[in-house]
């Protein structure tokens, strides 16, 4: 069976990573799981955040839900989050940085307001998700990516396209 690598795409909500995780899964023939829709779709939520208005992820029952797949290779993970996950899930992780009030705008377009809105915009300010990764993951798989225009896009898309390949002949 041929070897194929896993890829977590991760960066503040609304940079962009469903956009490029669905278009990069039609190119490279890898899985693509939305960590929300997972969620979703089998409740594996741990109660509900009053003050975000949303449910709270239960982080174990995810892991357990997708460790068989991820043992398998070949996926594409898209969530705002990254420590959660195992190390040794990942054959790289890109983060998806986008421009501050470019953000805000995306976001606000969500409907977020208020205190969601604004953590969300200091969270890319402060670069919270790239430190998040590089202490999670080994600093050499862990690779930023602008995500600011449909070029930027385009840009990404074939640099993980390339690289996907490339692992991909190395591995097999």
């Amino acid at each position: 069976m041929r070897k194929r690598p896993n890829i977590l795409l991760t960066g503040t909500p609304g940079v962009g990573k469903t956009t490029l995780g669905k278009e990069l899964a039609q190119r490279t023939g890898l899985t693509y799981v939305n960590i929300g829709d997972l969620a979703q779709e089998g409740q594996l939520y741990d109660g509900y955040d009053e003050e975000y208005q949303c449910p709270i992820l239960d982080e174990d029952r995810v892991v357990d839900e997708l460790d068989e797949k991820m043992v398998e290779g070949g996926v594409i993970v898209d969530y705002h989050g990254c420590d959660l996950f195992p190390e040794r899930w990942f054959h790289i992780v890109f983060v998806l940085r986008t421009d501050n009030t470019q953000l805000y705008t995306r976001l606000e377009s969500r409907g977020y307001t208020g205190k969601k809105l604004q953590d969300n915009v200091q969270c890319e300010i402060f670069q919270t998700i790239y430190e998040e990764a590089t202490e999670a993951y080994n600093e050499e798989i862990v690779h930023q990516l602008p995500s600011n225009t449909p070029d930027d896009l385009e840009r990404n898309l074939e640099q993980i396209v390339q690289w996907t390949e490339q692992w991909t002949k190395d591995h097999n």
